[in-house]
């Protein structure tokens, strides 16, 4: 028993006031208004509005500088949608970023009584989504510092003291025999949440859970509020913008209108009114239909749909002498105004429920048999393509609907992390770097459209961009979806990158995502795909991904754009190519420097002509032999002579006339920071690193160094080959993120599949 009470004792001292949610004055609730107006004041679309901002925080730009900047930000959907959850929702960039231009636009005011369907094929993860989303409202509702405040009215023998004594003493002698007779009979459930008799005063709650504010009548609360704050940022804001439009044109609920009557006309002074109204923090509850109410299909109307507590009606009869003064009857809809009522698919009794809303919906008020019920709530619902028949019956509700589009994922970011969620994050330990996400890839291939007219319109032919992406720049657009601008992009078509483009680009995914394969098949898929080629002693390949559609399942490539599949392998073979090319690439930069400077202070003389470079002080003999070789290192080997000609006729304008007068002379600028020097390094470099894996493939003792690469054998190889491979080795663990394991085989891939050949003339 001393365990019991000390562990009961424990709990009565721990619990907080905020957990008992005791109500306030008026005058305390305003007094907690004019220290944080801006948490105070708002809305259910306001409160919504500040709870995804508020999961979510700021969006990143990858491209802060870019002017053409369409505002698509990378939004870190996991506080909201993953974390704490018990099934996590996986929401890419282009949904993110619907949703919060969705409560963007209601912070601004623009909700203007409507039902937003999220609408989405099966496996789309729609019933996850919504489920997750409200549990985080109610969690982030319930906060003490993000409460909803409700009012109370509470009647007591001071404030009724202009009623007489005798009707008083009446009054609550009446009313302490009803509430005996009522616990007695109902319990005190209904007794806890509506009403409450405490010595002095009963206590009835609002079922609307108006805002306090709307007590002030709406005639006076303009200067209610110019008395009550001062001049600030957010006192401009309340009086100018349309986001607090609902403070100066709400009516409060029937109930607290006709209680704020009767009261004035027995008390005849508003302040003495305020005095029996109080503030309280609600808590919202899904279970119980507070706040927060959701309809699955089957769920069957409810029998009772007029709501009523006799007592309580009782008790204001006795109190106001008037049996008509007060009608506390409300409906269902009470009980999430100011909150979220939401429909769970669009079918069987939900399409009731939906037909039901038409007036709630376009009126903003429901009718309760004689009297008028204000519904301001946020009403959600989710449905699938094919139950779209059942909304459009109804063409006067149309306008009334906005459609918030939740397809298969399009951002290959996001459908890793799903890969990565179920599977473990060490997935990526079995690929080699970039096969996870050509999985990806191959997966959103199919719930792509295979004609994009923002893209062709933008890049025009295809095909000069072979080496990088398919032929129905599908690849591309999966990079766009994600936030990325590809750096293989011409300089010509990055510039073309403009707003509209990028607008035009991100408004076909609207059309995207309701075909290929689902978000549960391809778990499935990737399980079996997983499960075939994971291997301790090998890593999944391009070869592995590319065998399994194509050879193990070819049914599933017929879900694939035809030449997908080789595109994306062409893609892989080309970059890892460059990787390790990259990473053979000896090169001596002061060597280069000086050989590049040169070249342009050459280019002004004829050969045959001797002269000091005024640039590296070098003495140079000019001959055609002497611009051959510097020419060859930047066009390519084998380059003709009318080329080279050219290609020097026209570097030595650039020189003469930009280069030399405006960048160095001008300027003040060094030559090896002039555009033309720039240019010119890059094709030098690019020319050298394509030579770079030549003289290895010729070499077999090469490839087999390679796979005895950290281990005894590799002592065993020549000095000069055991530096290459260990150079090759360190330099694409450190610039491309390999694991040693991982460059060996990719140098190995590179090898067998004879990729250099294969681009060589690329």
């Amino acid at each position: 028993m001393d365990s019991i009470d000390k562990a009961l004792r424990h709990i009565d001292r721990t619990m907080s006031n905020w957990e008992q949610r005791t109500p306030v004055s008026f005058e305390e609730y305003l007094n907690l208004l004019v220290a944080s107006p801006d948490k105070m004041i708002r809305n259910i679309f306001q409160l919504f509005h500040d709870m995804i901002t508020g999961y979510l925080k700021e969006g990143v730009d990858e491209y802060p500088d870019d002017p053409e900047s369409i505002h698509y930000f990378y939004y870190d959907c996991r506080r909201l949608f993953i974390e704490g959850t018990d099934h996590p929702f996986f929401a890419d960039r282009l949904f993110a970023n619907r949703l919060v231009n969705l409560v963007e636009a209601w912070k601004r005011g623009a909700q203007q009584n409507k039902i937003y369907i999220f609408e989405g094929p099966p496996g789309s993860g729609k019933s996850t989504y919504l489920n997750n989303l409200l549990m985080k409202f109610e969690k982030y509702a319930n906060m003490e510092e993000n409460a909803c405040y409700e009012v109370v009215w509470r009647l007591s023998r001071q404030q009724m003291a202009s009623f007489s004594p005798h009707e008083v003493n009446q009054f609550l002698d009446k009313l302490t025999t009803l509430l005996d007779e009522y616990e007695l009979e109902q319990g005190p459930v209904l007794e806890a949440k509506n009403t409450l008799f405490a010595g002095e005063y009963v206590e009835v709650a609002c079922p609307s859970h108006d805002h306090p504010l709307l007590i002030v009548p709406k005639q006076h609360r303009r200067a209610f509020f110019d008395d009550l704050l001062k001049n600030d940022e957010i006192k401009w804001k309340l009086f100018t913008e349309k986001e607090y439009e609902w403070v100066f044109k709400s009516n409060p609920c029937t109930i607290c209108s006709s209680l704020y009557q009767a009261l004035l006309a027995r008390v005849k002074s508003p302040a003495e009114v305020f005095k029996m109204v109080y503030a309280r923090p609600y808590r919202l509850n899904r279970r119980l239909g507070e706040g927060v109410s959701v309809f699955a299909p089957g769920d069957r109307p409810a029998r009772q749909q007029v709501l009523t507590n006799e007592m309580l009606q009782g008790r204001i009869n006795s109190l106001l002498k008037d049996s008509n003064a007060v009608n506390y009857t409300f409906s269902r809809y009470a009980k999430t105004n100011n909150g979220i009522y939401a429909l769970m698919d669009i079918k069987s009794h939900n399409v009731e429920r939906l037909i039901e809303l038409h007036n709630i919906i376009s009126e903003g008020v429901h009718k309760v048999e004689d009297l008028e019920e204000n519904v301001n709530s946020l009403f959600l619902a989710i449905m699938n393509p094919e139950d779209k028949k059942n909304v459009q019956l109804f063409q006067s509700f149309s306008d009334r609907i906005e459609y918030i589009k939740i397809s298969y994922v399009l951002d290959l970011n996001t459908e890793v992390e799903i890969y990565r969620n179920i599977f473990g994050r060490h997935l990526d330990e079995a690929f080699l770097p970039r096969v996870l996400h050509n999985f990806a890839r191959v997966v959103i291939s199919s719930r792509l459209s295979t004609h994009s007219e923002a893209l062709l319109e933008w890049i025009g032919d295809p095909e000069k961009y072979r080496l990088y992406c398919d032929e129905n720049l599908q690849l591309l657009k999966m990079e766009l979806y994600t936030g990325h601008i590809p750096p293989w992009l011409s300089e010509e078509d990055r510039k073309g990158l403009t707003a509209k483009v990028r607008r035009s680009v991100i408004d076909e995914s609207e059309g995207e995502g309701d075909h290929g394969f689902s978000g549960r098949d391809t778990i499935k898929i990737f399980n079996e795909f997983y499960s075939t080629y994971a291997r301790k002693d090998k890593m999944i390949n391009m070869a592995d991904l590319y065998g399994f559609f194509t050879r193990v399942h070819p049914d599933l490539n017929e879900m694939i754009p035809a030449g997908f599949l080789d595109s994306l392998v062409r893609m892989y073979d080309y970059t890892v190519l460059q990787e390790v090319k990259e990473s053979l690439y000896y090169y001596n930069e002061e060597q280069i420097a000086r050989e590049i400077q040169n070249y342009l202070f050459a280019c002004s003389f004829e050969p045959g002509a001797t002269v000091t470079s005024s640039f590296t002080g070098d003495k140079l003999e000019i001959s055609e032999a002497f611009f051959e070789a510097l020419e060859n290192r930047l066009l390519g080997a084998g380059t003709d002579l009318f080329r080279r000609l050219a290609f020097r006729r026209e570097t030595q304008k650039e020189y003469a006339s930009t280069t030399l007068t405006q960048e160095v002379m001008a300027e003040g600028r060094p030559l090896t920071e002039t555009g033309l020097y720039q240019a010119l390094h890059e094709r030098y470099v690019h020319n050298l690193k394509e030579k770079s894996l030549d003289p290895f493939l010729e070499n077999e003792n090469f490839r087999r160094a390679i796979k005895d690469f950290d281990s005894p054998a590799f002592k065993t190889y020549d000095k000069r080959i055991r530096s290459d491979v260990a150079f090759l080795i360190g330099n694409l663990c450190s610039k491309f993120h390999y694991t040693k394991h991982g460059a060996k085989e990719v140098c190995i891939y590179v090898i067998d599949n004879d990729l250099a050949g294969k681009f060589a003339d690329s």
